[in-house]
């Protein structure tokens, strides 16, 4: 035991420079990864799908056969006001049920059957009391991302009103002559013959959170796999003899038993793996259990939520494996700091910067999210996002054996063991 006082090491420069250098880095990341991705989504807003639906029959009007409802959606769809921020799908309304289903869609207008009647009845003389206007529908979809649908709700009532007051413009033209003898009541309306309605085109449960409770289970199952796993290192770690174990005063250590690192994390990853069908029950239990959150399927989200925690904490692990104590923050940055901006959740895909809709392409917490909007929100239908979350967690699995064994596997071929081998008496060296 050396006399040197131990708040001695503050005057340590490599102390304040390694730490200042690495907190200094996550603050700066985590704050470009957060705001960034979130500080002005209208500006990068690109091709949000949003449905559009003429069910319109069409009505005689003079002679013609009109169909006032094929000209809006026309020239919605090619309106180039908005550029290229919103994706316009023309589509049946099956279709578009069918897709608001399947958290396909954002949003969508709907004209209904007797539009076209409904607007030229404002032209007739003899109308007695207050004309009737026609309505246009704009359907939201809360499931999709709140955000994402409140997007696709302006735009599309925006779309909806711009195209009332041309329809009035032209109406209007077209019934100069005749103007003076409507009703007062009908000239106002004949300027702006639609209303605009908004309706849930996908409703959930009250207990869905608005959309939320899928992001929000997946993040529970990823941070359940990334602290588990630092959890699990370290006891596996102290189990071997390598570490010492802290519980308050009480300092534990174990005999050594040597172990190569391929070796340890194939432990580690054999214990998450038994584990995470405790803690994907425990997850599901206090979600659904406890809290009452709305879900059907329950088996599946079982199965998915156990596997998803089992594949996010191996991956951590690999990285624990690979990267040593700096594998925490890597973990960290992974799994949370780069992952939670590009879920989809608050803010849509399509309204993120490009580097964050790359990132997005392979991000853990975006594909199991997505998994789970389907067992959640679309009764588990697999094109709904089910199968890729599966297919994506399987390739996050590989790829992280691939990674996390290979590199592990170089080091022992390398001879970078964990503890210095001892050595013999003439100084050769024995191998561990």
């Amino acid at each position: 035991m050396n006399g040197t006082a131990p708040f001695r090491v503050l005057r340590a420069k490599p102390l304040w420079i390694a730490s200042g250098v690495i907190t200094s880095l996550l603050a700066l990341l985590f704050t470009v990864l957060y705001v960034g991705a979130n500080v002005d989504p209208v500006d990068h807003l690109k091709k949000l799908p949003v449905g559009l639906v003429n069910a319109d029959k069409g009505a005689a009007v003079g002679g013609k056969q009109v169909n006032l409802g094929a000209q809006i959606t026309e020239s919605i769809a090619k309106s180039t006001t908005g550029g290229d921020k919103i994706d316009w799908k023309v589509m049946d309304e099956k279709e578009v049920r069918e897709e608001l289903g399947k958290g396909k869609l954002f949003g969508a207008l709907v004209v209904p059957a007797d539009f076209t009647s409904s607007v030229t009845a404002l032209t007739g003389t003899t109308a007695t009391g207050t004309p009737v206007r026609p309505t246009l529908t704009v359907l939201t979809n809360q499931s999709a991302g709140s955000m994402g649908s409140g997007l696709a709700r302006t735009a599309t009532t925006q779309a909806a009103e711009n195209a009332s007051l041309q329809a009035g413009k032209e109406l209007t033209a077209q019934n100069a002559a005749g103007r003076a003898k409507l009703p007062a009541a009908a000239r106002v309306l004949l300027a702006d013959p639609a209303a605009v309605t908004v309706e849930d085109g996908h409703p959930l449960d009250s207990h869905s959170g608005l959309g939320m409770t899928a992001f929000y289970y997946a993040l529970a199952l990823v941070v359940c796999g990334m602290l588990s796993a630092n959890v699990i290192s370290g006891q596996v770690d102290h189990a071997l003899g390598y570490t010492h174990n802290d519980l308050g005063p009480i300092r534990l250590h174990r005999p050594l038993i040597r172990a190569t690192r391929v070796q340890t994390l194939a432990i580690s990853s054999t214990v998450m793996i038994g584990l995470s069908l405790l803690m994907g029950t425990l997850v599901m239990v206090g979600a659904v259990g406890v809290m009452g959150m709305h879900a059907a399927h329950l088996p599946l989200l079982w199965l998915y939520s156990v596997c998803a925690i089992a594949v996010s904490g191996i991956g951590a692990l690999a990285l624990l494996a690979v990267f040593g104590t700096p594998g925490m923050l890597v973990v960290t940055l992974v799994f949370i700091g780069m992952a939670v901006p590009t879920a989809g959740a608050t803010t849509p895909i399509e309204a993120l910067p490009g580097f964050y809709r790359f990132l997005a392409e392979f991000e853990p917490l975006r594909q199991i999210t997505d998994g789970l909007r389907s067992i959640l929100y679309y009764d588990a239908q697999a094109d709904a996002g089910l199968t890729r979350g599966w297919l994506m967690m399987a390739v996050g699995l590989m790829a992280a054996a691939l990674f996390g064994f290979g590199v592990t596997g170089w080091y022992d071929r390398k001879g970078l063991h964990r503890i210095p081998a001892e050595k013999k008496p003439e100084g050769t060296v024995i191998p561990t």
